[in-house]
């Protein structure tokens, strides 16, 4: 494959996904707005943090792969992406312990006035009467909202600080999410006012979605204790900022933030805010997931991601469909010869029945194999004998899809 790569990329990575015999391109100066004039000619795009627009991707020849080198896909015009047939891949996961440490890093700043006592004794002046007024950790409710990667991480790394733990109650939590609710004793609460009433620390991570933006709003600020700390590592545009600035002068709430509604999109330059520079505000520059650490396996998962799909195999896809689409599924199970799928698929086109899923899965010893097709269109009994009646079949049947409740079906 031909890949460009449009961010900074750790370098014993890259020169691993040339020895597999790709063509890399690096190219880490390359904007959002020059990207379109860039991308023809290549069949994968890596990034980071570069936005790739619809523009670019409609200027793409040959794209059929592009890798967010982080968890984060709200750079990428996904519904684009999407329509074109391109798959988007993510790496979940891989930076969530170095954003946790960062939360916990903030946590601890703002408890003890770390910054301040360090730029005062910088500056010639002792003050420990001051900086010995930190009420401490221990015991304290952190209110965690996103139980997540970073949320379980994060977790984890509060429980040993002798906080106690907090969180909504949500249905449908992952069987790791729930092991580790119950191994750290985290406190379920039914809502986000109740978790904001109970909690000295209020921490969030959650994915940029228009259900989040706005969360850290007056009404989430009001419910909570005065002085209580407030954390946001995610997302700038969970924050209300108007009402974030009143809370913090009128209610004494303390800010711990890496990320900012309106901070620039390169790496470095002028930034003037209102936010950034309240004093009770320790603010850091969207280093959440920027360690060493973080970065490697980061670029670790990048290579695992292009080593698959180079072989056929897509991991970490984030545009694909996950409903169940068509209204039936037949199942074909049939000898592993060439030109077995072929004649299921012609009877099926002839037919005008549409093949919206399909998977094909082999059997141990490389003998039969199962196909199983969701489609959509009119499959009769008719239809599915003339597909069990091909030499190769061993078996076709259908599943129909049981009529919505209430309908006339």
């Amino acid at each position: 494959m031909r890949i460009l790569f449009a961010d900074k990329f750790e370098a014993d990575q890259f020169d691993r996904i040339v020895s597999l015999g790709h063509e890399c391109i690096s190219r880490p100066e390359l904007t959002a707005d020059e990207l379109p004039d860039a991308i023809g000619g290549f069949d994968a795009l890596i990034v980071r943090s570069t936005v790739v627009s619809e523009s670019t991707i409609a200027a793409s020849d040959r794209l059929a792969l592009i890798v967010r080198a982080g968890a984060g896909t709200n750079t990428i015009d996904l519904a684009a992406a999407a329509a074109r047939g391109i798959y988007v891949c993510n790496t979940p996961g891989k930076n969530a312990i170095a954003v946790a440490e960062l939360t916990l890093g903030l946590i601890i700043s703002i408890d003890r006035a770390i910054p301040d006592a360090v730029m005062d004794l910088r500056s010639g002046r002792w003050d420990k009467s001051r900086y010995s007024r930190a009420r401490g950790l221990y015991g304290r409710h952190l209110g965690i909202v996103g139980l997540g990667e970073v949320g379980t991480a994060v977790a984890e790394r509060a429980a040993a600080f002798g906080l106690e733990l907090l969180s909504l109650d949500r249905p449908h939590r992952r069987p790791q999410v729930r092991e580790a609710i119950s191994r750290h004793r985290i406190g379920l609460l039914p809502g986000l006012d109740e978790l904001a009433a109970a909690s000295d620390i209020l921490t969030f991570h959650v994915p940029g979605a228009p259900e989040t933006k706005g969360i850290i709003s007056e009404q989430l600020l009001g419910r909570m204790k005065p002085g209580a700390m407030v954390i946001n590592t995610s997302r700038g545009d969970l924050v209300d900022e108007a009402a974030l600035i009143v809370a913090m002068d009128e209610r004494g709430i303390r800010a711990g933030l890496d990320v900012y509604p309106d901070e620039p999109a390169s790496g470095s330059g002028e930034y003037r805010s209102v936010l950034a520079t309240h004093p009770n505000v320790y603010g850091t520059h969207h280093i959440g997931a920027s360690t060493a650490q973080a970065q490697e396996a980061v670029a670790e998962e990048v290579v695992r991601i292009i080593t698959a799909f180079d072989r056929g195999r897509v991991e970490n896809c984030v545009n694909m469909e996950t409903r169940e689409l068509g209204a039936a599924t037949v199942v074909v199970r049939h000898l592993d010869k060439v030109g077995v799928l072929s004649d299921v698929l012609s009877i099926l086109r002839n037919a005008r029945v549409n093949v919206e899923q399909m998977t094909n899965e082999v059997f141990a010893g490389g003998r039969a194999a199962c196909a199983t097709i969701r489609a959509a269109g009119d499959i009769t009994g008719e239809l599915v004998a003339e597909i069990d009646r091909l030499p190769d079949v061993i078996q076709a049947t259908v599943r129909n899809d049981p009529p919505p409740p209430g309908s006339s079906r």
